[in-house]
């Protein structure tokens, strides 16, 4: 076998021959950087067979010796730890493929895919000015993507920044369609109403409502929207939720960006409150029977759940 070549039952996703385990053990099989192994759990490594408890390479105190993975335990949101649990290393499952140093070239790649104009950048430069987060361009590109896929007419936004979001999702909008935003900073409103101004939507495609989305909300009309788009205060996502399922028509679309609070969501230890809220959003949409949930890897996160 010449340098640097990988076995062919390894490249096709099965792992190099070895010892049998002992009937009834739970295995782990590791295989050469970067190959997937199919089936169960894999620890991608450069030694041998490891059976759970013993192994028959270094020692498990050893640096680069593999290391035996518990099994799952669910945490107590969805399989989130509890702040008292150790994080492990996350498992592989069937053909998962193992993802490397590449993801950040993806993703930074998937954030230049559709390229943003003149009005976008500088609604974008105008959130940054302002010390706001707006929406990724991956992000971006999504909520357009999904509000021309429901067909939106009537799309409500919590959270106008200065019109990063808004310009997406009119731009998958019906030509007819009106954004209705809400925002509690009338001079972040101004902003995005000129740059939706200067992407050649008029005046009548954009309602503005100045205000505490939980105080604006229940004066909207019930079954009136396709889609809602959830970018306000992450401590009242659930109360959100609550008014999106009264807004939204059947088969319409509710999203909340930055449920992953940059990695936080996931993280174990003790977490601030916003935190806790979100981890609580979370499991909400996935187990609402109102709902066909998904989270997206785009951005800070894009939670999704299409109403039933």
């Amino acid at each position: 076998m010449g340098p640097g070549k990988v076995p062919e039952a390894a490249a096709r996703g099965r792992p190099p021959a070895g010892p049998a385990p002992a009937p009834g053990t739970n295995t782990l099989v590791t295989a050469a950087p970067g190959v997937v192994c199919a089936g169960r759990r894999a620890v991608v490594t450069a030694s041998a067979t490891t059976v759970m408890g013993r192994s028959s390479s270094p020692s498990a105190g050893a640096p680069g010796a593999p290391r035996s993975l518990p099994s799952p335990t669910p945490g107590p949101i969805c399989g989130f730890p509890a702040p008292t649990d150790t994080v492990t290393a996350r498992q592989l499952w069937g053909q998962e493929r193992a993802i490397t140093g590449n993801r950040q070239t993806g993703w930074t790649f998937a954030d230049a895919f559709v390229a943003e104009d003149e009005p976008l950048l500088w609604a974008r430069d105008q959130a940054h000015a302002a010390g706001l987060r707006p929406v990724s361009p991956a992000t971006g590109a999504v909520l357009r993507m999904l509000s021309a896929t429901v067909d939106a007419k009537a799309v409500a936004e919590i959270g106008t920044g200065t019109g990063v979001s808004g310009i997406h999702l009119l731009s998958g909008m019906r030509p007819d369609g009106v954004l209705t935003t809400v925002d509690t900073e009338p001079e972040c409103q101004q902003f995005a109403r000129e740059a939706f101004r200067a992407a050649g939507f008029a005046a009548n495609r954009a309602r503005f409502i100045p205000g505490r989305a939980l105080d604006v909300l229940p004066r909207l009309a019930d079954g009136g929207y396709d889609l809602v788009f959830c970018d306000g205060d992450r401590t009242e996502g659930l109360e959100y939720l609550a008014e999106s399922l009264r807004l939204l028509r059947p088969g319409g679309l509710v999203c909340f960006e930055g449920v992953l609070a940059d990695g936080r969501t996931v993280e174990s230890g003790p977490q601030p409150v916003e935190v806790v809220r979100l981890r609580e959003l979370v499991r909400e949409v996935r187990e609402s029977p109102a709902l066909i949930p998904s989270l997206v890897p785009v951005g800070d996160g894009l939670l999704c759940g299409v109403k039933r």
